[in-house]
């Protein structure tokens, strides 16, 4: 090509203007059945051209698409707003009504005035907005004295006649216990663990489907079938059921469109008729036991004999408000094929997935009728080759499956999951085969927006692990553990893994969801339980509030609004933080040190399996003080955010009080923290709880403690998100590249070079003696331990965002080699596109490639540059489109940028 016509090229791309993609409407794409009446719209810009950015946009909104395309007789026309905003842009047309779609496109204008065509058509839709919406009743088995007990989950079914052309259907329908629903015989929709876990007794979510293909002439069947799940199976480790219920119950709600124009609603009533299935039994920590002999063909069909069915019987309404789900469902995500199979000394048949995870065996075996195969689960072998389940505790995770005796039978449990890597089967009637077994991984289906790839394949092998326990833990509730009777959504775990959960996935609305359950159990004290929804205790003085556990309550709100912007989700939240705030402020003593009460303290630190190091022991006074300092500092500034000035600074004035406490309490003269751990270094620095004069001291204190343990960590689940920020904002990078790279007990790599594919809830859950730790807690899939992956995004991959411009709007790129690695890939998606570096050493030359998202901007960091020296796609920065200003910053070299495509080389000392 030559150089004229590259240049007439380059001038065509130039002229065109944006485009626009990517709508969502509040968390999701072309929601149905949402009960936002003023829903939040989002898009995002796609332009060739660099330092592309809004000026102003146009919404426009209508019932259909017909009406959008006219531009006439429509519900709501914004106009042109002259705003930059993308993100989170309110309708602010008439209110939301039951039952309604409604359709929307949105255009742009760039600064310079290029006009965007319009987006293609999205839309939402309602769901049932009023209580008086819902007329089905409440409906379920006839109750029993087996109420109580695990039972076969019943089948419910209702048929009705449909005579004319159907427009549109929608079926509405949520449980007590768990539910799937059917259609003419077909399962309604891939979504798992429906209703989902909430709050029952406060909140119970629904789910809307569109039914409209699945609808005939004549004879229509409606079906259900329920399971025990989290409301009345067996819940937490005390042995529990019925922690919300006894009794199963279904209302299910199908509204039709005729072509006619008349509309028709078939409910759950008392003329729907019901039977006990084929599974036995289904408990989420005991597993399924199915009967395939008892199968009833064409049950949720027509026609179909059911005159031996009992007629259903009404079930009290819960006392919970029913809401719509707005966060992305529990479904399949994954299937794992045996990477061995070999027979155990046991006896059993050994299936080995490869990976640990969370999810199912999908059975696929012929044999005689009445034969039963059992199959258990497990994370790990034993020394003797065997599965390893003693850290399962009371968890039988077992699953039973009894042939019919077709030629071929195909089986998946129900209302049941497990954590495992490893299937030992036994009752095959013929030799295995690698399709006899197949890994269903299951997770909340959450778009992994992050990704981030490096020169040592050991580091990649951490990253992997820190995605698989999100994956496998983020199950509609972010759980400590898949695999042992627990399962339980810890506070403690969530928060400290939040911003590390959010470079992975997009957790908005998961988070948003799981917020709404904090704030509904909280109790009006202010306390959050240890676990959320919380079946432990209820308001018992045993479950009472704890330090960097119930901090979730601010820490997880204040990390969504950086990460995305999400201010109505802080709004929200705000009186839940509060409260927690205030409540934590009156445990503490008049000197403002948090003594009394329960504590976990640093959970899982060094000294809980080396008594040897005392020091690694820090203080549940001093956690507890650093914790209230920091949430109060947080809520200060989320009052700031939202406008509420006299808040703003009346908690800033709390925070500056407790700061001066943790001082006198605490911290020496000569900058020495507490009982001198890495955890009391990390937590007051990370804080901002320390005198400037004294964090140079105070790091240099924790650097030397590294490098004592020649750079082995001591810290527990709440100290370890900090150390390694701590130590490279204080000048001691190398000794936090040190510590990443550690491949020996205690490390994040050690448990790698023990086999592990998820994170491990101990440092050492495999002794190196290749005994196992204590088997009353010692999962071999948490995620707490991951939360070093924030650090990773930041440090290797060099993408952090600025608190100025949350959700990435002004993000700050500084990648910052070290450890010896060579290079690295990152990205993530933000609410405006993609952000991403790619970096690499060419000998002596640091080659930095970045892609910044239209309608955002970003200072990039180039470490150890001269301003002179750093190039742009080959030439210096002053000539270069795009670069809004560059100067050097100490031995730095620091470059702002709008949106485009960027290539920066610097030579550099390595």
């Amino acid at each position: 090509m030559t150089l004229l016509a590259l240049a007439v090229l380059v001038a065509q791309v130039a002229q065109v203007g944006p485009t626009v993609e990517g709508l969502r409407v509040e968390y999701l794409t072309n929601p149905i059945g949402i009960d936002v009446v003023q829903p939040r719209l989002s898009w995002r810009i796609a332009s060739a051209r660099r330092n592309t950015m809004q000026a102003a946009y146009q919404l426009q909104v209508g019932t259909s698409e017909a009406i959008l395309a006219r531009g006439a007789n429509l519900l709501w026309d914004s106009g042109r707003v002259t705003s930059d905003a993308s993100v989170f842009v309110d309708y602010a047309g008439p209110p939301g009504t039951s039952r309604t779609r409604y359709y929307w496109r949105v255009r742009v204008w760039d600064a310079s005035g290029r006009a965007s065509p319009w987006s293609r058509p999205s839309f939402w839709e309602t769901g049932l907005l009023q209580p008086t919406d819902w007329t089905a009743r409440w409906i379920g088995p006839p109750p029993t004295t087996s109420d109580s007990l695990p039972s076969p989950s019943p089948l419910l079914r209702g048929s009705f006649q449909v005579a004319e052309r159907v427009r549109s259907a929608r079926l509405y329908v949520t449980s007590l216990g768990l539910y799937e629903a059917y259609l003419n015989g077909q399962r309604v929709g891939d979504q798992l663990f429906t209703p989902g876990w909430t709050s029952y007794r406060r909140r119970l979510q629904y789910q809307t489907y569109d039914v409209t293909a699945l609808m005939r002439p004549g004879t229509n069947v409606v079906g259900a079938m329920l399971g025990d799940g989290w409301y009345r199976g067996q819940l937490g480790f005390f042995g529990q059921r019925n922690l919300y219920g006894r009794r199963l119950g279904l209302r299910a709600q199908l509204e039709i469109r005729y072509e006619s124009g008349r509309t028709e609603r078939i409910v759950s009533d008392t003329g729907w008729k019901t039977t006990p299935g084929p599974v036995l039994a289904s408990d989420i920590y005991g597993g399924e036991t199915y009967d395939a002999r008892r199968e009833l063909i064409g049950w949720a069909n027509a026609p179909f004999d059911d005159h031996g069915w009992a007629p259903v019987a009404f079930v009290d309404p819960p006392p919970a408000t029913l809401v719509a789900t707005l966060s992305p469902p529990v479904r399949r995500v994954r299937e794992l094929r045996p990477v061995s199979i070999r027979r155990a000394p046991s006896g059993e048949m050994l299936f080995d997935l490869g990976q640990n995870f969370t999810g199912w065996a999908r059975l696929n075996v012929s044999g005689p009728a009445g034969t039963t195969i059992t199959m258990r689960f497990g994370e790990v072998l034993d020394k003797g080759g065997n599965l390893y389940t003693a850290n399962l505790r009371a968890a039988a995770q077992t699953d039973r499956y009894t042939l019919r005796g077709k030629s071929r039978e195909v089986y998946e449990p129900h209302f049941t999951f497990h954590g495992f890597r490893y299937v030992a089967v036994a009752g095959l009637p013929s030799q295995p085969d690698s399709t006899t077994i197949t890994g269903i991984a299951i997770s909340s289906d959450l778009t992994q927006t992050g990704s981030l790839v490096t020169s040592d394949s050991l580091l990649n092998q951490l990253q992997r692990n820190i995605v698989w326990g999100q994956r496998s833990n983020f199950l509609d509730v972010p759980t400590d553990c898949p695999q042992r009777d627990e399962r339980l959504g810890w506070t403690g775990d969530a928060q400290v893994f939040a911003r590390t959960a959010a470079y992975n996935m997009d957790v908005n609305g998961f988070f948003a969801k799981w917020l709404g359950d904090v704030a509904a159990d909280q109790d009006p004290s202010g306390s959050v339980p240890w676990v959320i929804p919380n079946p432990l205790g209820g308001d018992s003085v045993r479950f009472a509030g704890t330090a960097g556990w119930s901090d979730v309550a601010v820490i997880i709100p204040w990390t969504m609004y950086l990460t995305y912007g999400d201010r109505r989700l802080l709004e929200r939240q705000y009186p839940s933080m509060r409260a927690w705030v205030d409540y934590a402020r009156r445990r503490a003593g008049p000197d403002l040190i948090w003594r009394p009460g329960w504590q976990f303290g640093d959970w899982l630190a060094l000294h809980s399996d080396d008594p040897s190091y005392p020091g690694a022991t820090t203080g549940t006074d001093l956690i507890a003080t650093a914790f209230l300092a920091h949430s109060t500092d947080l809520v200060s500034r989320t009052a700031a955010v939202l406008g509420r000035r006299n808040d703003a600074d009346s908690y800033q004035a709390r925070f500056q009080a407790l700061r001066d406490a943790f001082n006198r309490e605490f911290v020496s003269t000569t900058g020495r923290v507490g009982e001198n751990t890495q955890t009391a270094y990390a937590l007051a620095i990370a804080f901002d709880l320390l005198p400037d004069s004294l964090i140079a001291a105070a790091a240099g204190r924790l650097a030397r403690d590294v490098e004592a343990r020649d750079h082995h960590l001591t810290t527990g689940f709440l100290g370890t998100p900090y150390l390694l920020h701590v130590l490279g904002a204080t000048g001691h990078l190398g000794d936090a590249f040190a510590l990443l790279t550690q491949r020996t007990y205690p490390s994040w790599l050690y448990p790698i070079t023990r086999g592990a594919t998820t994170m491990w809830e101990r440092w050492d859950g495999i002794r190196p003696d290749s005994s196992f730790e204590d088997p009353g807690m010692n999962s071999f899939n948490h995620y707490a331990f991951g939360a070093v992956g924030d650090w990773m995004y930041q440090n290797i991959g060099g993408i952090d965002l600025d608190a100025a411009a949350p959700g990435y709007r002004h993000a700050r790129i500084a990648p910052r080699p070290g450890a010896g690695l060579t290079s690295a890939n990152a990205s993530i998606e933000t609410g405006y596109g993609k952000l991403s570096t790619a970096w690499k050493f060419e000998g002596q030359r640091f080659v930095l490639d970045v892609t910044v998202p239209a309608n955002t901007s970003a200072e990039i960091t180039m470490w150890d540059a001269r301003l002179d020296e750093v190039r742009e796609g080959g030439v210096s920065l002053t000539a270069r489109d795009g670069i809004r200003a560059a100067h050097q910053r100490g031995t730095d070299v620091v470059v702002d940028v709008g949106s485009g495509n960027y290539s920066f080389a610097a030579t550099r000392p390595r």
